[in-house]
């Protein structure tokens, strides 16, 4: 299948403003793309790139004092297919993981392992290790958290989302995320695209998605605390430790933002 996928974002800068922006699709999908996704400034400025510690794409840009609106279009073909689902994938015994992957045992800004490490075992000590084990975990945060984009709250952590049982779907991952860590099984963040795909439509403006992905078995596997079902059409564009790792903009400087569109639409075949 074609996605039409993009993003139109404006902000209000009271003075010149160094930005770093992670809206580039991951590098994993840049083959599927019809185009380069480029991203276009107004004004038109000079921009860099460099790819991060977790290997996303990162762009550099000095906004002006003034408005800047950054956007892009791109298509991306996609298998249609739903995320992969493997119950029998097992869990890796932790003094055998991978090197690469024992930094996302640990806690990070928004998944506090520390504070939420006797609940997890509390609760997922006598689950079968592996697939089902994760799974159990979605299904908990799935239950335990009520979604509504009016509870988003930028320093809302995972033992806040628990305690206060409403969130966004960062916050459905980050508490995953953190369960999962304790129970011993490397979990890290993803945000990327998702629209309503196979799914009916929710009356609501689109926004970019978040995510997580599990490590059994020898590999990544998708999960989504917040929807609880495979889903069609992810277009992944980063992925680190938490949300911080993968800010779609970062302002080294006061800006607000002053306007936001996400577009995740399902074309038809060329």
């Amino acid at each position: 299948m074609r996605i039409g996928i993009g993003y139109d974002i404006a902000y209000e800068c009271a003075a010149p403003t160094f930005m770093v922006l992670i809206l580039n699709v991951h590098a994993s999908r840049v083959a599927d793309l019809e185009a380069p996704d480029l991203v276009v400034t107004e004004p038109s400025l000079p921009m860099s790139g460099y790819h991060d510690g977790f290997g996303n794409w990162c762009t550099r840009v000095m906004a002006p004092a003034g408005t800047i609106r950054i956007h892009s279009a791109a298509v991306v073909r996609d298998s249609g297919l739903p995320d992969l689902v493997v119950p029998t994938a097992r869990q890796v015994p932790v003094q055998d993981l991978p090197h690469e992957t024992l930094v996302y045992l640990l806690a990070s800004r928004y998944c506090e392992t520390d504070r939420m490490m006797q609940l997890a075992w509390s609760l997922f000590a006598t689950t079968p290790p592996g697939w089902a084990r994760v799974q159990a975990i979605c299904d908990y945060v799935h239950d335990r958290v009520e979604f509504g984009y009016h509870f988003a709250r930028p320093t809302k952590t995972a033992h806040d989302a628990h305690a206060e049982r409403q969130g966004v779907c960062r916050d459905f991952a980050h508490l995953a995320i953190t369960l999962c860590r304790c129970m011993n099984i490397p979990a890290r963040y993803c945000t990327g695209y998702l629209g309503d795909i196979g799914v009916p439509a929710v009356d609501a403006p689109m926004d970019f998605s978040g995510w997580f992905e599990a490590y059994l078995d020898g590999r990544w596997y998708t999960f989504d605390a917040r929807h609880n079902a495979p889903r069609i059409g992810r277009v992944l564009i980063a992925r680190g430790r938490d949300a911080a790792d993968v800010a779609i903009t970062t302002s080294f400087g006061p800006s607000t933002l002053a306007g936001f569109k996400v577009v995740t639409d399902e074309l038809a075949a060329a």
